[in-house]
């Protein structure tokens, strides 16, 4: 873990989640929160070290990874809290995440962990993509959904912290197949991630590149190396494919690590997301046959 310096006015504290942070004057705001209490108090260490305000919060969106201190931080610090829309109502009401994941079924307990569940955050400006006022400083919001859904990263003096909009090549390698809730929005995000005038850009998780598209592009390539593969394993089996056997067969293929059931659960949704979105350009086609969800080639309508 490292506190670096950007610019005058952009820091960025590297740990397991990137945590930013921008001041001008005596406002000092902090962009995500980390995991949990033991992870805020590293920053707020260098902050006090270098003498930096604090004064306000902004969660880009409502994954415990970037929320999860944030209620510390409301006890210790009078914060000006700010949060997209929707994503709020999850960062006060934190059970809903478990609870989405799960099904709708009520979670077992094991899924109650500082990993898919932190403490309630106080709220106190729901924001959609705009322009903010926040004490003396002035910058954008910008929606970029599908790996959350109202996902809003956050564009100071030429900076841009993109949350989870895109990751870090060694990231993408990690986890090997990333967690998204929609492939599509994913995708256009990152196009539009292409677009911005930036200096530089902070990845949720990765560091800080000035050539950060050429990362953004590996991200793209990533996610149609994902659906390629997909689309031929569906193409491939014999009389479709079930929801369930194209679970396990993509995450056995990307020799993914999911032996708890919350590991699971995350994945499971992300290999949902790329079937969604094959079935969105209209290459696979689906249905339920004696009470499994099935996916088949398109061409077996025409055969």
């Amino acid at each position: 873990m490292s506190f670096q310096k950007i610019n005058e006015h952009c820091y960025v504290y590297y740990g397991t989640v990137n945590i930013g942070y921008i001041t001008k004057g005596d406002t000092g705001m902090l962009i995500d929160a980390g995991i949990d209490q033991s992870s805020i108090k590293k920053v707020l260490k260098e902050l006090r070290s270098r003498e930096l305000p604090l004064t306000h919060l902004f969660i880009t969106h409502a994954h415990t990874d970037h929320y999860g201190g944030a209620a510390y931080l409301q006890e210790q610090f009078p914060l000006h809290t700010i949060a997209p829309v929707f994503e709020e109502a999850i960062l006060a009401n934190p059970s809903i995440e478990p609870l989405y994941l799960f099904g709708g079924n009520d979670p077992l307990p094991e899924l109650n962990n500082k990993f898919l569940q932190g403490r309630p955050v106080r709220i106190d400006e729901v924001v959609s993509e705009e322009k903010i006022e926040a004490g003396n400083l002035s910058f954008e919001a910008l929606l970029l959904p599908g790996h959350s859904y109202h996902q809003l990263a956050v564009r100071y003096q030429k900076i841009l912290f993109a949350a989870d909009a895109y990751f870090g090549v060694k990231v993408l390698r990690k986890h090997k197949i990333p967690y998204v809730t929609d492939v599509q929005s994913a995708k256009n995000s990152l196009k539009r991630l292409q677009s911005l005038e930036c200096e530089g850009a902070v990845p949720g998780h990765g560091k800080y590149e000035e050539d950060f598209k050429s990362t953004v592009q590996a991200n793209l390539d990533y996610h149609d190396q994902l659906l390629a593969w997909l689309h031929m394993y569906i193409t491939e089996q014999q009389g479709g494919a079930t929801h369930e056997q194209i679970v396990a067969a993509m995450c056995t293929a990307f020799e993914v690590k999911a032996d708890q059931l919350s590991q699971w659960l995350l994945y499971r949704t992300a290999v949902t997301a790329y079937v969604l979105a094959l079935l969105q350009e209209n290459v696979i086609t689906d249905q339920i046959d004696q009470f499994h969800w099935v996916f088949y080639p398109l061409e077996r309508e025409n055969k």
